[in-house]
């Protein structure tokens, strides 16, 4: 038990640093710029291990974790939340804009009855 300490402080530390990302508000040029090196860095990752197989087990063993299959299952599974999150925020701001939009058409095309009785 006391082995899985570490892996478990990971993916919550994890889990808490993409709540706070994903929580900030505005998608500036450094945020894209962050998540563009992010990515990068992920796939460089990801070729390095599928070049050296054998570093994945031992990073797993190393953090408390049995296989390092099940190491990049953690992996996968915070990179979807991740994703998850990131479009949930995307669509919600564009329900937004969608909103001011028909609002400003609908204004700009108003109707008004003629006031003769």
């Amino acid at each position: 038990m006391i082995d899985q300490i570490v892996i478990k402080t990971l993916l919550i530390g994890a889990f808490v640093i993409i709540a706070l990302i994903l929580l900030r508000p505005g998608g500036s040029a450094r945020t894209q710029a962050i998540r563009t090196i992010t990515l990068l860095v992920l796939l460089a990752a990801a070729v390095y291990a599928v070049l050296f197989p054998g570093v994945i087990n031992e990073l797993a063993q190393a953090v408390g974790v049995g296989r390092g299959t099940d190491l990049l299952l953690y992996a996968f599974i915070i990179v979807f939340i991740a994703n998850a999150l990131t479009a949930v925020r995307k669509r919600r701001a564009q329900d937004t804009q969608i909103t001011k939009l028909a609002r400003q058409i609908a204004l700009r095309n108003a109707e008004y009855p003629d006031e003769r009785n």
